[in-house]
């Protein structure tokens, strides 16, 4: 009885719901195998004992339900239920051992569980440690590799290897340490690249202004060439000009179009700037970048456009010009490959800091230089910068409107010197005329400067007509005309022939034509010399055309434009004016010493008792002296030239003969000194016969000899002579024969006239003898004259 009570109070206790359950599953013929294993597993086995021990319960209300109502099948099934009450116990008793079994293996898997739970847990941990590894250590060999590529110098890789840090760091680094180590290291290692990206460029912009020069001067040379085979091209083409214009056939010139690729010859490595713009392109600070290059080239600029007092400017001009010329090639490349580095108006404004700077340079240092070679050396070597510059695409009028305005110091110092060579020139020339003993000397001194009558070759030895002053004088004019073209030439005007003309014909008339006036005008030269100055005008005036021509060859000048009448210098009249007044200082010279030995008032007895066949002394001393310049002079002086000499002394003469019957310090004379007078006359008139025709002037001048130059002194002599004088005054016989003499001269002479000589015996005669009828004829001329005057 207490066995079921203390039964029924457990299955009161137990939970109804899971027991319907059992007893639903039980009545419905389930299969409750499942339920128990579970029941097992799960170590609960107490409440399946309570779900069947309800389920008893139950099955027991409804076996005395239905006993009552079938006591007989009741109590069979009373029987029965014992037997199955028993069979539940051993069951039970099975269960409860089996779960004694069961929970004894259990506990063992189940720590073995619990340990395998555990290993899974540590595994994940493990793998995800491994992967957040792995994670890191991708970075940190980024990191690695990216230090690698900064120690080797290779920054853009390194900076690429830095934009795939910075993408794992923002995205798959778990370690927030490593990130942060990270994202605070990444702005130290971009400032350290560009760092070190500038200490690169410095280095390079230092190597490349060192290189400036070398670079520069490979870029003129390249100008220097160019412009030799333009000078070579013009000369071929004029030459080809010159002989189809004188007829010598069809003859071509070709072209050398072969050209320089200049890129190739100037080569200077731009890598270290290509590499450092991309560098600070990839850091995202390419205007500072841009900003810092424009700041210090401008500043090395500035540093190179300033000139050293260490050494004088024509010194170290080339080197200066040289040193610009390549930074402003270097930055044609950097504006042309950089592709944004450098700005065009970055550039231009270099490049009007340089022209300010040089215009300036140049103003100053033109003022002060003294030497016109130095001026034309510094000259050259700009117009080679400029022309290399330009090729580059830089204006450089502003430099060719310096040199334009420096042409007149340029001239002026060139004709100063070239005229310091003249007046050197003519102080040496001994004034003889020059011997040329080979063909070679007669090329180089006379053919190369036209200077030739003939063209046919003449025998050697071979005297000039000029002395030696002809041929240096024009080899100086020569390099006057070469040192004006070469000045003008690659400036600002392109037909300069014009210009050059002008300075030649200043350096001719202001420099040449001086000198020659001063040397003939200085009293201390003699008479060859005159002569031979004169014959050298002559020559120089013939070279003037040769002058001309050579000016228009040297400016590329076709010859045939310079044919014509106005295109001649003025230089050649103004010569011919110099050689005028050779003339006329040679005849000075001449007649001076003339009158020295014709002093006939001193030197001749005007009342000598008796004649002399032989003539006067002096007369002889003028043939001597007139034999001793004439004939050199036949030599020298062309034969108009010698005409004009000899007819001038012959006038002279002839004018001192008559000056000295007129002379006051004569105050009488008789018909013996006249016959004397007639004498000496016959003896000069046969030397200016023989002379004239000995000169080869015979032809040329028949109708007005030398002779006809005596023409006064031998009216006189022979009015003085006459049988009958009184013809003097009959027109016709007055223009036939006495044309020459003016009529109070005569009368003047005639009054000192007496018609026999002062001796004794003389006298005697005159007393005695009839006055005879030249006397008288005489007298009546003498009294006409009066009566006239």
């Amino acid at each position: 009885m207490d066995v079921k009570t203390k039964r029924r109070g457990v299955i009161e206790n137990g939970n109804g719901g899971e027991d319907k359950v059992m007893a639903n599953l039980i009545a419905n013929g389930d299969d409750v195998g499942p339920l128990v294993r579970l029941s097992f597993e799960m170590g609960r086995p107490e409440g399946l004992l309570h779900q069947l021990t309800y389920v008893v319960k139950q099955k027991e209300a409804e076996i005395e339900e239905m006993c009552k109502t079938h006591y007989d099948e009741f109590i069979l099934a009373v029987d029965e239920l014992r037997g199955v009450l028993v069979d539940a116990e051993k069951l039970k008793s099975e269960l409860q051992s089996d779960n004694f079994k069961l929970q004894q293996v259990g506990s063992t898997l189940l720590a073995k569980l619990e340990g395998l739970l555990e290993l899974y847990s540590i595994r994940k941990n493990i793998t995800e440690a491994i992967e957040v590894s792995k994670s890191c250590i991708q970075v940190l060999e980024l990191c690695v590799k990216c230090n690698s590529h900064i120690s080797e110098g290779q920054f853009y890789s390194a900076l690429k290897t830095l934009d795939l840090i910075e993408k794992s760091c923002t995205q798959n680094i778990p370690a927030k340490t490593l990130k942060e180590v990270i994202e605070k290291r990444i702005p130290v290692i971009k400032l350290h690249i560009e760092k070190k990206m500038c200490i690169q460029v410095n280095e390079w912009m230092v190597d490349i202004r060192s290189s400036a020069k070398n670079i520069g001067e490979t870029a003129i040379g390249l100008a220097v060439t160019v412009r030799q085979k333009d000078q070579e091209m013009l000369e071929q083409q004029r030459k080809v000009e010159e002989q189809s214009i004188s007829g010598l056939g069809d003859l071509g010139y070709s072209l050398d179009a072969e050209e320089v690729e200049e890129d190739s010859v100037l080569q200077f490595d731009l890598t270290p700037l290509y590499r450092s713009y991309h560098i600070h392109d990839c850091l995202g600070i390419l205007n500072k970048f841009r900003e810092y290059y424009y700041t210090n080239r401008l500043l090395q600029l500035n540093a190179d456009l300033e000139i050293t007092s260490a050494q004088p400017f024509v010194e170290s001009f080339q080197t200066y010009f040289a040193q610009i010329a390549g930074f402003f090639i270097v930055e044609d490349r950097v504006l042309r490959t950089t592709g944004g580095l450098l700005e065009a108006d970055q550039a231009e404004t270099m490049w009007q800091t340089a022209v300010a700077k040089v215009t300036s340079l140049l103003e100053e240092q033109f003022s002060c230089m003294e030497s016109a070679p130095h001026l034309l050396l510094v000259k050259d070597y700009v117009t080679l910068f400029g022309s290399t510059l330009r090729h580059y695409g830089y204006e450089i009028s502003t430099f060719l409107d310096v040199l334009d305005s420096s042409c007149d110091k340029y001239h002026m110092l060139l004709l100063e010197e070239c005229r310091l060579q003249t007046v050197d020139v003519f102080g040496n020339d001994p004034y003889n005329q020059m011997e040329i003993k080979k063909e070679t000397d007669y090329e180089n001194i006379v053919l190369s400067f036209n200077l030739q009558t003939s063209d046919i070759m003449p025998e050697f030895p071979y005297i000039a007509p000029f002395s030696s002053m002809v041929p240096d004088t024009c080899r100086i004019v020569r390099s006057f005309i070469k040192g004006s073209v070469d000045y003008l030439s690659y400036g600002i005007q392109v037909n300069f022939f014009e210009v050059v003309k002008k300075y030649l014909d200043k350096f001719l008339i202001d420099v040449l034509n001086v000198t020659l006036l001063e040397k003939i005008n200085s009293g201390n030269i003699i008479v060859p010399q005159l002569m031979q100055i004169a014959a050298n005008i002559t020559v120089l005036e013939r070279a003037c055309d040769f002058f001309l021509r050579h000016a228009a060859q040297l400016c590329g000048i076709p010859v045939r434009s310079i044919g014509r009448p106005q295109a001649t210098l003025t230089a050649k009249v103004v010569l011919k004016t110099s050689r005028e007044a050779a003339f006329i200082a040679l005849q000075s010279l001449v007649n001076t010493k003339i009158s020295e030995f014709m002093n006939l008032s001193d030197s001749v007895n005007w009342t000598p008792e008796e004649t002399n066949e032989n003539g006067n002394d002096y007369i002889h001393e003028v043939i001597i002296y007139l034999d001793s310049f004439m004939s050199p002079a036949q030599q020298i002086l062309p034969l108009d030239s010698v005409y004009r000499v000899g007819s001038g002394a012959f006038e002279h003469i002839s004018n001192s003969i008559v000056a000295a019957f007129s002379s006051d310090s004569v105050k009488r004379f008789n018909v013996n000194a006249v016959i004397n007078i007639e004498y000496d006359l016959q003896i000069i008139e046969n030397f200016a016969e023989e002379r004239l025709y000995s000169a080869g002037l015979g032809e040329m001048y028949n109708e007005v000899s030398f002779k006809n130059c005596l023409v006064e002194a031998r009216q006189l002599v022979n009015l003085l002579l006459s049988s009958q004088p009184e013809n003097f005054l009959n027109p016709d016989i007055w223009e036939k024969n006495y044309y020459a003499l003016e009529i109070k001269k005569v009368a003047a002479i005639l009054d000192k006239f007496k018609d026999s000589p002062d001796g004794i015996f003389g006298s005697l005669a005159n007393k005695n003898a009839k006055q005879s009828a030249r006397k008288k004829s005489m007298d009546v001329l003498k009294k006409r004259l009066k009566d006239f005057s």
